[in-house]
This record gives C-alpha cells, structure tokens and sequence, in this order.
C-alpha cells in the first residue's frame, strides 16, 4: 500500500537550505584555514559559493554566526578524520598511536588546505581577548587535550605505561609534536617533519614503559 500524501513544502525549502548551509561552510573552512576566520565575509564567500551574499546572511545572521559555524563544522570533520578511524584500536597506548597516525594523515593530506584548522585558529587567536568564537577554539582544544590525556590514563591503568607517567604531560608533548610536523611542513614543504614527530613521540612513549612493538 503506497501513500500518496506528499511532504509539506517547508520540508523541502528546509533541505535546500541545510544543502545550502553545508555548500557554504565547505567552501569557508577551507578559505579560514589560510585566510583566519577574521578573513571570512559573506560577500567573499558570495563569489565562490551557490548562495549569494544576502542568502549567506539569512543562514548565518551575523559575521560571527558564521565563524561560530565554520569551527564547529571543523571540529566535525576532525572527529571524522581523526577520532573515529582511531576507535577500532583498542584504548590505551594503541588507541593514542592510532590517534597519531590519523592525525598525522588528516595533516600531511592537506583536508583543510592550510593543514590542521585549529592550529591556524590558535595562531591567529591566541593574543585576543575572550568572546565567543576564540572560547570556541579554547572549547575544542581542551577537548582534544582531554582525549589525549584520557587514552593515556587508560594505557596507565591497564599497566601499558609506567604509573607514574603523567596524562596531561604525555598529552601535551604528542599534541606539540604533531603541531610542530603540521606547521614545518606548512612553512617549509617538507614532508620529513612528520617522521621525525612519529620518531619522538615514540620516544616518549617508550620511555614511559609502551611497548615499542605497538608503536609501528
């Protein structure tokens, strides 16, 4: 039995206007990451998205809505890129290796074509006084500093790191060698600097008693 009751024409005025919304913010993340959020207008955006710069407005409503937007639309595709593929590992020392790996691929591939977007955002933030769109950077990184150091605790309480191995120094030693790879790479085109992050993470995590063989 078939329904010939069809959809109420707001449905689809909303569909086109989330596909109108993903269309923008696909564009102006990847404009933020070289140009900083500050960068962001709607009328630049006006000329490469299919929405014109009134209808950016209407989606936004100010040019802060729109920053808002584009971080959180960055940290969804950070999730996808880099926490989920490294769930299949198993929590502890894997799990934060996986992070590495991923993290490291997310960079080197250039999915934000300035490299990671919230190293950019940080850069370009750091000096600012607090509102909403730099506590919004704040908010994600110290989720990400959180992650890290949780996998750590794990790898602790599972005897795969040495008890005395200190989550949120790990933590900040793995995300200030990546951030350096993603940055030396940026400046200086060499792809290297990823090995040398991957040889002194390792390091450190040895020292800390991990396996070298789960480091591979």
């Amino acid at each position: 039995m078939t329904s010939n009751v069809e959809a109420p024409p707001t449905d689809g005025r909303r569909a086109r206007g989330d596909r109108s919304r993903r269309a923008v913010l696909d564009h102006a993340v990847q404009v933020a990451s070289v140009e900083g959020l500050g960068g962001l207008t709607f009328g630049s955006l006006a000329t490469a998205a299919p929405v014109n710069k009134s209808g950016i407005a209407g989606l936004f409503g100010s040019k802060e809505g729109l920053q808002l937007a584009v971080i959180d639309h960055a940290r969804t595709t950070f999730v996808e890129e880099v926490i989920a593929p490294a769930r299949a590992a198993e929590a502890g020392v894997a799990r934060l290796w996986a992070l590495v790996e991923a993290w490291t691929a997310y960079s080197r591939s250039r999915v934000f074509t300035g490299g990671c977007f919230f190293r950019a955002a940080e850069v370009e933030l750091d000096g600012r006084e607090a509102g909403p769109v730099r506590d919004a950077v704040v908010a994600v990184q110290a989720q990400w500093d959180g992650y890290l150091s949780h996998q750590v605790e794990r790898a602790v309480d599972a005897g795969q790191l040495v008890p005395d191995a200190e989550p949120a120094q790990v933590a900040f030693e793995i995300d200030a060698l990546l951030g350096a790879a993603n940055d030396r790479s940026l400046l200086l085109g060499d792809d290297g600097v990823y090995l040398r992050a991957h040889r002194a993470i390792r390091a450190t995590l040895v020292a800390r008693g991990a396996d070298p063989a789960v480091l591979s």
